[in-house]
């Protein structure tokens, strides 16, 4: 019965060997109603003839906290054609104070310096930055002064982008975050995904099949 079987063993995992080799199961096949959905009606994009890779996410959402480790190794790796964008997701009159601050630091071009301290002070730290006097505190522990601060976050411009955020969320069809959109076309999550890792090996695969349009 062994030699029998060792032959056949022998010749399935050849086989494996060789399909891995030629590509054809390298890796996850995501597939569409399943992993991930389209976008109906498909929304219009702000980055000309690159894809546009657009997270939506809510800084005191643990998960878009988790997957923020992610994103920026994902980002180290990203093709030339693809732009990435973030849109503050709001679903609640809660969320609106945090979509105001990212608008505000954007503004102020301070984003890098303020993103990822503002989800480690939510959710490493623990403090409570959760509407404008308290996002005020913490913009001026990171060299922005209070006047400057309010001044923008309370301004015709921001309340403009806010307003734009909170349709879109609704626009793009998603029900939690983080949510990421592909081109405008396609919107998946980790759920839909498997995880954080399956989900970017997901983007990759809906940008390549954008590159064939």
């Amino acid at each position: 019965m062994i030699q029998v079987l060792f032959p056949i063993l022998l010749s399935a995992l050849f086989g494996s060997f060789m399909s891995t080799a030629s590509g054809e199961t390298a890796g996850p096949v995501f597939k569409e109603g399943q992993h991930y959905q389209r976008v109906v009606p498909q929304q219009p994009t702000r980055t000309g003839d690159k894809i546009e890779v657009l997270e939506i996410f809510w800084y005191g959402c643990p998960h878009c906290y988790s997957f923020e480790p992610y994103v920026q190794d994902w980002l180290k790796t990203k093709a030339d054609d693809v732009e990435f964008r973030r849109l503050p997701g709001i679903f609640r009159d809660e969320w609106v104070p945090h979509a105001r601050a990212y608008y505000t630091a954007q503004t102020l071009g301070v984003l890098d310096a303020i993103h990822v301290p503002l989800f480690e002070a939510l959710h490493l730290d623990g403090k409570r930055v959760f509407n404008q006097a308290e996002l005020a505190d913490f913009f001026e522990k990171h060299g922005i002064a209070k006047v400057e601060f309010n001044k923008i976050y309370d301004s015709f411009s921001i309340d403009g982008k806010t307003r734009h955020a909170m349709l879109m969320s609704r626009e793009y069809g998603i029900s939690g975050v983080p949510a990421v959109i592909i081109n405008g076309k396609y919107r998946a999550s980790a759920t839909s995904a498997g995880n954080f890792a399956k989900l970017l090996k997901l983007v990759d695969q809906l940008v390549d099949t954008e590159r064939m349009e």
